[in-house]
């Protein structure tokens, strides 16, 4: 899952945001699925996790400032979706805390991360892109 030029918004500070992440949750994904044992790679899985958590808040923060700057019609629906995800991830970090940072429990959180990430980058923060384009571009 690498970054694809497509999904920029034409948001310069969104844009590097969102390639961080996908880089993050990129080579997130190759130390998970990448055979080797398993204990090697549990600090690789506990500092995503972290970074996720502190990471995500940060960016969706300046998405939902900007959004606001361009008076964004969507908006409320869009932090919806943010609220969503960060409930999920919170989930996934108690789960992991509880039942133990497993091969499986891993695998199936970097799958969601993934997904999640395509989706809402390749398709709600189009739509943000494309307002601000037509307001004008970046404010």
């Amino acid at each position: 899952m690498m970054w694809k030029e497509k999904y920029k918004i034409g948001v310069s500070v969104i844009d590097q945001q969102h390639e961080e992440l996908f880089g993050r949750v990129s080579s997130f994904i190759q130390t998970v699925q990448h055979k080797g044992n398993w204990d090697d790679k549990l600090d690789k899985v506990k500092e995503t996790m972290e970074f996720m958590q502190e990471y995500v808040i940060f960016h969706f923060d300046d998405e939902e400032a900007y959004q606001e700057k361009i008076g964004y019609p969507d908006m409320e629906k869009h932090k919806q979706e943010h609220v969503k995800f960060k409930e999920a991830v919170g989930k996934y970090a108690v789960r992991l805390e509880e039942e133990g940072y497993t091969e499986e429990l891993v695998q199936e959180f970097s799958g969601k991360l993934m997904t999640w990430l395509i989706l809402h980058v390749a398709a709600t923060d189009q739509k943000l892109g494309e307002y601000a384009q037509k307001q004008g571009g970046e404010q």
